[in-house]
């Protein structure tokens, strides 16, 4: 392949990479998909392109479609044990960031509710929210009318209107004293300050620290206290899990306010917050360690602020 036809994946490289990240919600996934478009671009009669960018981008996105279609994905998340790799504010799969809808689009909370959405429809949403493509354009794509992809988008929008709980911006200095304070009452087995500081209709889900088969799902305010002082209590146990006693470091994940819990440079557990006038409103645990890859790989590049907890 020549170095202009290399020069020009690599211009479009950036864009694919938030497109494929937003459509199967993994980091590694995406990586993935963007290779095989890179190895279709390679084998394509290329003068034969008339705009590679329109090319590359329907390449991509049906590489992604096949790949949420295939009976592994479809048993992995049906499975009950699926949920979206978290990225570090700044990382470049992040993608478009300028309008509330194309943050909105990469908010875990959000990637979450488009798994209930079918592959097609997620993939209009995505296009037309986060990249604001033309309905034209998404048919062309996706092979389907402008009146399927204008359907399509109406009702992914819908559903994820009618099921996206809390969905206003939060400032990120409000949102990381209503995190601090949440920290400091687990940390100090304050239950009924944890009670106080969730909403009341809070929900909780967690992979178990990695171990659990199926999520683990809380949904009342005392359900949820209870398992977050019990996560942030330490014991021999959890510091052998966690190759040692972690510090505890307040960041942005996708747009939302988490704490990363680090031992020698690793990160060993993530726990990310939604928060809504001035309590959490949800809140997502995650260590297994395929889940966390993309994410250590920006940390190690990443210069932290002092721990919230030095020591644990």
């Amino acid at each position: 392949m020549d170095s202009a036809a290399i020069d020009r994946f690599e211009a479009s490289r950036g864009r694919l990479a938030s497109l494929a990240y937003r459509l199967l919600g993994s980091a590694t996934d995406a990586e993935d998909a963007l290779q095989d478009t890179f190895l279709r671009w390679q084998a394509a009669d290329r003068k034969h392109i008339e705009v590679p960018e329109a090319w590359l981008t329907k390449v991509a996105t049906n590489l992604c479609l096949d790949r949420l279609r295939s009976a592994q994905a479809r048993h992995e998340r049906a499975a009950g044990a699926w949920l979206p790799e978290p990225l570090l504010e700044g990382d470049p799969m992040l993608g478009p960031a300028e309008t509330f809808e194309q943050r909105e689009s990469v908010s875990l909370a959000v990637l979450t509710l488009m798994e209930r959405l079918s592959p097609v429809e997620r993939a209009a949403y995505v296009l037309r929210e986060a990249f604001s493509y033309p309905h034209t354009e998404i048919a062309g794509i996706l092979d389907i009318t402008e009146s399927a992809s204008q359907q399509h988008v109406h009702r992914a929008r819908i559903r994820i209107t009618a099921e996206r709980r809390g969905g206003d911006e939060v400032d990120p200095v409000s949102a990381r004293r209503v995190v601090e304070e949440f920290l400091a009452a687990a940390t100090s087995g304050r239950t009924e300050r944890l009670v106080a500081l969730l909403t009341d209709d809070a929900t909780a889900v967690s992979d178990g620290y990695g171990l659990a088969r199926r999520l683990l799902r809380y949904k009342t305010r005392e359900r949820i206290a209870s398992y977050v002082r019990a996560g942030f209590k330490p014991t021999p146990a959890k510091r052998r899990l966690a190759g040692g006693s972690p510090a505890f470091h307040f960041v942005l994940v996708n747009g939302s306010p988490a704490v990363l819990a680090v031992t020698d440079d690793r990160v060993v557990g993530a726990m990310a917050f939604e928060v809504s006038d001035g309590k959490v409103a949800s809140l997502l645990g995650i260590a297994a360690a395929d889940r966390l890859a993309h994410l250590n790989k920006a940390w190690r590049q990443h210069e932290p602020d002092a721990p919230v907890i030095n020591a644990w």
